[in-house]
């Protein structure tokens, strides 16, 4: 256990045994060493948490343990535990929020830990034993188990598996990319695994304590999660022959593929508002609960219920308003299908309505700017705090058009990831198809829908904002479909997510299920990663031709 005089005196490993027996006696184990340490602590209702030597960062993980592990005997004793300690006169944390999501109340999340089916359980104790802890990214993501399942399994192979880096370093670069967004949801998970498997806490304090190869990387990952229309291949070269910090082609492409996945999965904890998980920082609380169910102190330090005044109209009672843009949009789906099959566009009139969109794109943004969620200051892990999205399209300046027709995935990237990092190309190639081809032929309250034009329509319009354009495809469409509260989201979780609010995940697609919001968000993640990945590995391509 990291932090604190209790390290070493704890083992959390054995709780992640298929084996029931293991389990229970590494749970013995932590129940002595706990109650142990709680019997020398003097029993002082008014004292500090930080002054319980240790104990506080170990009571969080059981609370966590025992409300989301999905091994029931490990849930039933953790809690056990608990009681026990607080049975010495020792004050135990409680949980601070409702549930994985704050923008998704609790009872319309899918699944609640324990009430499982048994494919989903062996899923969630696949994820434990891999990683230790089911995480709220999970809990929401499993809206779509079959997505689920290719992600976790993607996730696994990038940080665990055999690979180019270092254990410590793909941590690291996790860190330095979820930084880029503020996401301190990422940032914590990461800098706890990062110890775990033995880095070295002092770069924590800043990029400029970690080696200088982890430093050089830091021009890369800024430009790929704020304009990686900006990488050439003199970037790649730099990386690759700067003497004794080079990076090899093979390291650099696992480095490439792990920044692009955390700067999106940023764009999905930010997108749906996924919660401090329980042992995190701001997931739980010593205070007890007030007669309001949080106190006052809560409420300063940011972790209040505010969000719950404007209560979710998803799921909620349909209204004449709501209902009618769903019909208008499949009326809209209907015509453009029509249209297709009428008459096609020329080239010329193609070109210029995507030049259109592109140009549009750059002005659309949320004319609120209210606060989005409390996240502490995550900058130290990288530099040039100022560097963002933002700037860029104020000064109005010009994207590039990359044509897939000239670097496509497919024909392109795929190959040159699969050849250079072993099965990572095979792994993320199902995950972008899953992803683009994900359908229950249901919109809203309809059932037996093609889906098929919106689903495109949502991830060209990313692509678009990223300057990447299909031949193929009539960039009018999108117009027609995403309307203005739709765009702004999109824009807001792919370019700059951790703006994202509540208000913004309630404002678009008001009569449309959690679980098709959640969908929007696997298309963004997946789009955003493609986008990030052909600028990259295009460079790349040009660096060895």
């Amino acid at each position: 256990m990291e932090g604190g005089p209790m390290e070493g005196e704890v083992r959390w490993d054995g709780l992640c045994s298929r084996d029931a027996a293991a389990r229970a006696a590494a749970l013995e184990a932590i129940a002595q060493a706990v109650l142990r340490r709680g019997r020398s602590v003097p029993s002082d209702p008014l004292l500090a948490p930080a002054a319980r030597d240790g104990l506080s960062p170990v009571l969080a993980r059981l609370l966590m343990l025992s409300k989301r592990c999905p091994f029931p005997d490990v849930r039933e004793k953790s809690e056990a535990i608990l009681g026990r300690v607080q049975e010495l006169g020792i004050r135990i944390p409680r949980p601070l929020g409702h549930g994985p999501s704050r923008f998704i109340p609790e009872k319309e999340q899918m699944i609640q830990v324990g009430s499982e089916g048994t494919m989903m359980h062996t899923l969630f104790a696949d994820c434990f034993a891999t990683l230790g802890r089911l995480d709220n990214v999970t809990l929401v993501m499993v809206f779509h188990p079959q997505y689920l399942e290719s992600f976790l399994k993607t996730q696994h192979y990038l940080l665990q598996m055999d690979g180019p880096l270092p254990l410590h370093y793909r941590h690291y670069i996790g860190i330095m990319a979820a930084a880029r967004h503020q996401c301190s949801y990422l940032v914590n998970l990461h800098v706890n695994d990062f110890l775990h498997v033995g880095g070295d806490p002092k770069w924590l304090n800043g990029l400029e304590n970690a080696p200088q190869k982890l430093q050089n990387l830091g021009e890369l990952n800024k430009m790929l999660a704020h304009r990686p229309w900006l990488i050439t291949k003199e970037h790649i070269e730099h990386l690759l022959k700067t003497e004794e910090n080079s990076w090899s082609l093979a390291e650099l492409i696992h480095a490439v593929v792990l920044l692009t996945h955390y700067h999106s999965l940023a764009s999905f904890t930010f997108g749906c508002g996924i919660s401090p998980e329980i042992d995190c920082e701001g997931g739980h609380t010593f205070r007890p609960p007030s007669v309001s169910n949080y106190c006052i102190c809560d409420i300063t330090n940011g972790y209040h219920a505010a969000e719950e005044i404007h209560a979710s109209p998803t799921g909620s009672i349909p209204s004449t308003e709501s209902v009618c843009e769903v019909e208008a949009l499949m009326e809209k789906m209907k015509q453009l299908q029509a249209c297709r099959d009428e008459e096609e566009a020329s080239q010329e009139e193609m070109a210029t309505r995507f030049e259109r969109e592109k140009r549009e794109s750059m002005f659309v943004c949320s004319s609120e700017d209210e606060e989005s969620a409390p996240t502490r200051d995550v900058s130290r892990h990288f530099e040039d705090t100022s560097y963002g999205y933002k700037d860029f399209s104020r000064h109005g300046m010009h994207v590039p058009t990359f044509r897939v027709q000239d670097y496509s995935w497919e024909d392109h990237g795929y190959s040159l990831v699969n050849r250079l990092y072993p099965d990572v190309g095979q792994l993320l190639d199902e995950k972008f198809h899953i992803a683009y081809n994900l359908t229950y032929n249901t919109m809203a309250m309809h059932k037996d829908v093609d889906t098929s034009m919106l689903r495109r329509a949502i991830w060209n319009y990313i692509h678009c904002m990223f300057g990447i354009r299909y031949d193929d495809y009539d960039y009018g469409e999108i117009n027609q479909l995403l309307d203005r509260s739709f765009k702004v989201y999109i824009k807001t979780v792919v370019c700059t997510p951790e703006k994202t609010t509540k208000r913004m995940y309630d404002g678009f697609w008001r009569q449309f299920a959690h679980s098709e919001k959640v969908h929007v968000n696997l298309l963004l993640v997946e789009a955003r990663m493609q986008a990030e990945l052909l600028y990259a590995l295009r460079a790349i391509t040009r660096y060895m031709t």
